[in-house]
């Protein structure tokens, strides 16, 4: 299981002297990952330099997403030291603040919430658009689920649209004249999750993150954005696949 943990909420404990750049170190101990404000004893660290003041942290994890957790703390040399691994001696501290996506972002947590698979709604389409796409059936439903609840008239204060909700720009793309059409709506998601999953060859967590933020903010942070609207959401969708999956009797596949 990897680290839960966002480097941004790292970043902001540190004391602020003016730089936009900051230094953490990546250490390997036990096999296991972490980060630190400083070296930590008895572990293998590598400095990492990032960017503190916007919070454009490149993602140490690759397509394992931004991860958030607990912090541990110690005074080393006179100075407040964090990590996120459990030290002997050292204290554990409160979970960092999220940071909210931008308000240009795409990024929205979603109508839905994990429950129980609705296998009733918009079948016939959902079903077209998979077998048109190659795009699984579970994995449609799960969007559209997290997405709008199956609300086809759904609208999103980021302006996305429909029961897949499209935004204004992506709909055109895909020439969805109507995102409230739901059969519109839906083949034009199922084409742009082909197209997502060709770009990031079939990582079903970049694929959600890159639906939820686009794929500027996924490429840009190189993996999921540290946005606590997407990580949520790439939660919820996984979440929701597997139960879609086993509605649909079919075992779920797992990325290695």
């Amino acid at each position: 299981m990897y680290l839960r943990f966002a480097i941004a909420g790292l970043l902001c404990l540190l004391p602020f002297a003016g730089a936009q750049a900051r230094t953490v170190y990546e250490c390997l101990k036990d096999d296991r990952l972490s980060l630190s404000t400083a070296p930590e004893p008895g572990s293998k660290c590598k400095p990492k330099r990032v960017n503190d003041r916007k919070a454009k942290v490149k993602n140490f994890w690759g397509d394992q997403g931004p991860v958030r957790g607990n912090l541990y703390t110690t005074r080393m040399n006179g100075k407040v030291v964090y990590s996120t691994r459990p030290i002997k001696g050292w204290k554990e501290v409160a979970e960092p603040v999220r940071v909210r996506a931008p308000r240009d972002s795409w990024a929205h947590e979603g109508y839905g919430e994990v429950g129980k698979p609705r296998l009733d709604v918009f079948a016939a389409q959902f079903l077209a658009a998979a077998k048109k796409t190659g795009v699984e059936d579970a994995w449609l439903r799960a969007i559209a689920h997290a997405e709008s609840d199956f609300n086809a008239r759904a609208l999103s204060p980021k302006g996305a649209r429909g029961v897949m909700q499209l935004m204004p720009a992506l709909a055109r793309a895909y020439g969805v004249s109507d995102p409230y059409q739901s059969a519109q709506c839906i083949d034009g998601a199922a084409r742009h999750i082909r197209d997502l999953m060709r770009r990031y060859k079939g990582d079903l967590v970049l694929v959600a993150a890159a639906y939820n933020a686009g794929t500027g903010a996924v490429d840009r942070y190189g993996g999921v954005p540290p946005y606590a609207e997407t990580e949520d959401y790439v939660e919820k969708v996984q979440a929701l696949y597997e139960r879609y999956r086993t509605a649909l009797k079919k075992p779920a596949t797992r990325k290695s």
